[in-house]
């Protein structure tokens, strides 16, 4: 088997494709995609103010790596990193320094921001007291933080490292949980309309699966070790990838096929949902679905 564009040896077969490329044909794919991604939903806009959420693993490294690249060349537009620390023991400090590593070596600001301080307590402890599923805790307290300090920060746009294996597996949970509501914010871009309490979040590998970021991240030395979250088997999430991956293996259009069938009904879904009301928590004045956001109401149970 050689390199389908340059007849080298090759280190990667395309998901759904009989495409091969050596590591020098690949890496420009990659980027390639990644920037007509940003180009096509106009995910980078001149004079912005550009965050990128960053865990230290391959995903967001990738995109941060990529983003300071293409902002870089702009000159105008401006990047820094954001970081939740959300208190996992023997795993969040090790991918954190990851991000510390990365931010210091290009010159990129990075801000951390912690449980611990912002909450009062690690989501290990969390846990431990309120008795709840760990994911559901961490969701709920890391997007909470996320919108709230890069608003802080006087964002434009949030970047997040989420490529086409994880927006599949949201689709799916979605139908078999959420609802068609939920599903409407999704997409390259997320939100189902500009509202100045959220900041916009942009997915620059949306259209690159999971084994090409983790290809890339390695060929490009950025993330040499996998890292994996160590509630991560018991989420549902969890269960939906593994689904999906046993389908893919059988049916490898699959995940492309879900992605393509959402992207043609989410006009539709946003359009179905663009007049509805986003309320504000009572307690601490955060965009909220209820009267009382999430965050909120865990910080009541844990004190």
């Amino acid at each position: 088997m050689t390199c389908s564009r340059c007849k080298t040896k090759p280190v990667i077969k395309l998901p759904n494709s009989q495409v091969s490329l050596c590591k020098t044909c690949f890496i420009k794919y990659f980027e390639k995609k990644v920037r007509r991604t940003v180009r096509q939903y106009k995910m980078i806009k001149k004079g912005e103010l550009i965050g990128v959420g960053v865990s230290g693993g391959k995903d967001s490294l990738v995109t941060l790596h990529i983003l300071n690249d293409i902002i870089n060349k702009q000159r105008v537009t401006k990047i820094l990193a954001i970081a939740i620390d959300e208190g996992i023991h023997g795993y969040r400090s090790k991918t954190l320094q990851n991000a510390v590593n990365y931010c210091e070596k290009n010159g990129i600001k990075l801000h951390i921001y912690s449980f611990e301080n912002e909450f009062g307590i690690s989501l290990d402890n969390a846990v431990k007291k309120l008795k709840l599923h760990p994911c559901s805790v961490c969701g709920v307290f890391r997007r909470y933080l996320l919108n709230q300090k890069a608003r802080e920060l006087k964002l434009n746009k949030l970047a997040t490292g989420h490529n086409l294996d994880d927006e599949a597996q949201s689709i799916v949970m979605n139908m078999f949980k959420s609802g068609n509501e939920v599903s409407a914010r999704l997409g390259p871009i997320t939100g189902i309309k500009t509202e100045s309490g959220f900041i916009q979040r942009v997915k620059p590998l949306y259209f690159l699966t999971e084994k090409e970021v983790m290809t890339y991240a390695f060929l490009k030395g950025l993330n040499e070790e996998l890292n994996e979250c160590p509630y991560a088997t018991e989420s549902f999430r969890n269960d939906v990838k593994d689904v999906l991956n046993n389908f893919s293996e059988k049916y490898p259009a699959t995940k492309y096929s879900i992605i393509t069938s959402f992207l043609d009904v989410l006009p539709l879904l946003k359009e179905k949902y663009k007049n509805g009301q986003i309320k504000y928590c009572k307690c601490c004045g955060e965009p909220a679905s209820n009267e009382v956001c999430q965050a909120c109401e865990y910080i009541k149970l844990l004190k």
